[in-house]
């Protein structure tokens, strides 16, 4: 006999529901949305092929999965939910059912999950964007403060930092409530620049 299961994922729990080959639902659960959970909830029924929806937890929970043995795939969210709606009802059990079914006929639409390293690497890169994105916008909160005061900051040799500490120390002397705020600014930039040093390096 060939068992095929349904997973409705949510953030603390995921209902299951194992059904047979020809749809009689066999067994249901109710466990913790983590791999290990669910793999031991499947075990002891050697399930066929079990299926998820692509969700915030569908890579983690795939790539764990995988790791241990359990024949899933991840299936394309818009394609499953045009099927779900044929349900009487929206709930967390009825769902895992109609997944469980779609598993079962195979009328889903299996999408690529990347793996756990390429996932890393998309994090890496875009935190490493994210920071030099707020060192820009900091630089040009910096500009636009001494702009409103008369005061263009232009180009030094010397880079950026030099430059800020030049007008600090001359143009800003006699406001010290500009200085103390391009002062705050000046030091929020720098706390961002060691990250930025660190991720790029990692990159190259």
């Amino acid at each position: 006999m060939k068992y095929h299961a349904g997973l409705d994922v949510s953030q603390q729990t995921t209902s299951i529901c194992i059904v047979d080959e020809e749809g009689k639902t066999f067994a249901e659960r109710k466990v913790a949305s983590c791999p290990e959970a669910i793999s031991e909830a499947l075990e002891p029924f050697a399930v066929t092929r079990a299926g998820l929806e692509t969700g915030p937890l569908s890579v983690w929970l795939w790539n764990g999965l995988k790791e241990r043995g359990v024949p899933i795939v991840c299936m394309d969210a818009r394609h499953a939910n045009a099927a779900l709606k044929m349900m009487p009802a929206k709930t967390d059990r009825n769902d895992a059912i109609g997944l469980a079914q779609i598993v079962r006929t195979g009328w889903c639409k299996s999408v690529h999950v990347k793996s756990t390293a390429s996932h890393e690497a998309r994090a890496h890169l875009a935190t490493r964007s994210q920071f030099v994105r707020t060192r820009c916008d900091l630089e040009n909160q910096i500009r636009g403060v001494l702009r409103t005061f008369g005061i263009l900051f232009g180009k030094r040799v010397g880079g950026f930092a030099k430059r800020a500490e030049e007008i600090i120390a001359g143009e800003l002397d006699a406001s010290p409530t500009i200085q103390a705020v391009v002062e705050a600014l000046m030091r929020a930039r720098a706390n961002i620049l060691e990250p930025i040093r660190h991720l790029e390096a990692k990159v190259a």
